[in-house]
């Protein structure tokens, strides 16, 4: 009987602390539960003081009881559950800022990707150009040297190599374009959050805005290299075309002379 008592004191306090730190319906469903289990916990006691037999031997009481104070162990550890919780701040500001870190997040995941998709495309492009301008010299080096089914597998890869650059450079504009909308979001983003409070959200976002910038300029030199490269060998291909053009008159004017000559 005296379980009984420590657990109804127990559940007593429990009930008291819940009126007095009562904070969300969270708390309240927790301390309903606690309220259960001590019940169960006195009705368990009861109930096995109520079944202990008079000539039970001082061995087998001696067990009961342990198991008895164990039970009121538990429910002493249940009621001793914290009734406390903090409030989380739901204030206007606190919103506000939390919304624009959110904001700052999706725009940087939106740069980053754009980001590599524009790099990218401009890498691919620029192999495309290189690839062009090396069987291109090729085939101004062999001018003259080739039979025709190699002059015309040389022509055959030059011309795909530049449908490639072609579709590469399409795909760099609409990427680009892309891009730049990134850019300004995150600049109306990093915008939003210094003004609304969320100071580390913005510098973060500027930070990245710089390393995208840095990336981008980087793949954009590599592509305007390969594009001089390309204007350069269009100069020499004219030239080489020329001078071909002219050794082939020569060539032609000396047969018909030395012809000219044998009939004479």
């Amino acid at each position: 009987m005296q379980a009984v008592r420590q657990c109804s004191v127990c559940a007593s306090r429990a009930a008291t602390g819940l009126v007095r730190n009562q904070i969300d319906i969270s708390v309240l469903r927790t301390s309903k539960s606690v309220l259960r289990r001590g019940a169960a916990c006195i009705r368990f006691l009861s109930s096995s003081e109520s079944r202990i037999p008079g000539n039970q031997k001082f061995g087998e009481l001696t067990k009961s009881s342990h198991m008895s104070i164990a039970s009121l162990t538990i429910a002493r550890g249940l009621c001793a559950v914290p009734f406390t919780q903090q409030v989380e701040n739901l204030s206007h500001d606190s919103l506000i800022r939390r919304a624009a870190s959110v904001i700052t997040d999706s725009s940087c995941t939106f740069l980053s990707q754009t980001t590599l998709a524009y790099v990218d495309a401009l890498a691919d492009y620029s192999k495309a150009v290189h690839s062009r301008i090396a069987f291109q010299r090729q085939y101004l080096a062999s001018l003259g040297k080739m039979t025709p089914a190699e002059e015309d597998s040389l022509q055959q890869a030059i011309n795909g190599w530049r449908a490639e650059a072609s579709e590469r450079l399409v795909e760099c504009k609409r990427y680009e374009s892309a891009w730049i909308n990134a850019i300004s979001l995150c600049k109306m983003a990093a915008e939003a959050a210094c003004t609304s409070g969320a100071h580390q959200a913005s510098i973060s976002m500027r930070t990245n805005i710089q390393v995208a910038r840095s990336q981008v300029e980087e793949a954009q030199k590599l592509s305007a290299e390969a594009d001089k490269k390309l204007a350069e060998t269009k100069v020499e291909e004219i030239q080489r075309m020329a001078e071909y053009a002219a050794f082939l008159e020569d060539s032609d004017g000396l047969e018909v002379h030395e012809a000219y000559l044998r009939e004479d």
